[in-house]
């Protein structure tokens, strides 16, 4: 069958630590490594790709430095307060300041053509609006276009504002244009439009399980050590504000890290409160902060374990891969009780990865150029 042009269109990318990063540097490294002809175009970032693009045979082009910055809250005093909500507020009405990708892709989109695949990853949401804006019928791009979504937009259930009406329209728009959708849970289908059913598959997170090796030396930690990594917010589902409270006010030694991609600063008044038990680091490559994980003795996931019935969060399937136990705790109503037996070595109530081989890259990359090879079947 040969290789093909395969065309991959994404805002976060190697070496941001994201979920959509991951998803977007996974597919490109696997199909290169399988000969397909690759090329990534995402948006100007200050990091040196010399050494990426040498060990890797993928093409990497931009469509330009954005200008929309976002708006900064910190510290949290009442001005901070205040900025947090205007900045929600043009997220909700505008999608600022992603909403730049939408006409940016618009225009550099204009004289790219010619691929096989092209898979435009969101969110942002403004990758797949402006691929829509772009792509005519004597401009198709690619054969076949497949829009992979990570959360929904207009049909979000977890978000504390519902997006305004007007944005079905765009979200009804772009999904005419594509050939397909596809999601990476079941359970997020009916966040989508009924009349676009027929295009969505689901296609799991994908991971290089041949890039980390799980320590086998047993665990020396001279006391309790555990680890959270990702992104924090001061509160919602993503703080971990009570959890380390709660640490705060316990006698025993322990040291809780946490591994933060953003909303450090408002930790560090925290840690300083404890005695050095909680240790904040800076976000590492996701190699490097496998290998950390690996060496704690459980982790922290903040989710609602209820939500696990719907859907598994990416940073599971990489907490799976260390080996080490997993606690899952509902930051907003956290069950102490649990985190304690943690604490005391018994992880009875451990979550348990189920069918992990599904999150392999090879099948992930497998399953997206079975949409190309369907689609080109039916036209």
């Amino acid at each position: 069958m040969g290789g093909k042009n395969i065309l991959i269109i994404c805002k976060g990318f190697y070496p941001e630590n994201t979920p959509r990063s991951f998803r977007a540097t996974e597919l490109a490294l696997e199909f290169a490594r399988q000969s397909h002809n690759v090329t990534v175009i995402t948006n100007e970032r200050d990091f040196d790709y010399t050494d990426f693009l040498n060990k890797n045979k993928i093409q990497l082009m931009s469509f330009g430095k954005l200008r929309l910055k976002q708006i900064s809250y910190y510290p949290p005093t009442t001005c901070g307060e205040l900025r947090r909500k205007f900045r929600r507020l043009l997220f909700m009405l505008f999608n600022y300041p992603d909403i730049e990708i939408m006409w940016r892709l618009k225009q550099y989109l204009k004289h790219i053509d010619g691929y096989d695949l092209m898979i435009s990853i969101a969110v942002p949401y403004p990758i797949h609006w402006g691929v829509a804006w772009a792509r005519t019928k004597n401009h198709g791009i690619a054969k076949t276009w497949v829009a992979d979504c990570g959360d929904p937009y207009f049909g979000n259930t977890l978000e504390s504002f519902k997006v305004p009406f007007y944005f079905a329209y765009l979200e009804k728009w772009f999904s005419r244009k594509t050939d397909f959708i596809t999601l990476p849970f079941e359970s997020l289908k009916d966040k989508f439009f009924t009349e676009f059913y027929s295009k969505i598959r689901i296609i799991p997170q994908g991971f290089n399980f041949g890039e980390f090796e799980v320590s086998k030396e047993p665990r020396s930690n001279r006391m309790p050590t555990f680890a959270y990594a990702g992104g924090v917010a001061i509160t919602g589902i993503r703080s971990p504000v009570k959890i380390i409270e709660y640490l705060i006010g316990k006698e025993h030694d322990y040291e809780f890290h946490l591994y933060c991609s953003t909303g450090i600063d408002f930790l560090i008044p925290l840690a300083n409160k404890s005695n050095g038990r909680i240790v904040l680091h800076k976000p590492l490559l996701r190699k490097d902060l496998l290998n950390e994980l690996s060496r704690m003795d459980f982790l922290i996931n903040l989710l609602d374990v209820k939500l696990l019935s719907v859907q598994v969060p990416s940073k599971l399937i990489d907490y799976a891969l260390t080996g080490r136990p997993i606690l899952n705790i509902n930051p907003e109503d956290p069950d102490f009780s649990v985190l304690e037996e943690f604490i005391n070595n018994d992880y009875t109530h451990a979550y348990q990865m189920k069918n992990l081989e599904q999150y392999n890259i090879q099948n992930v990359t497998e399953l997206f150029l079975k949409l190309y090879y369907h689609h080109k079947i039916l036209d």
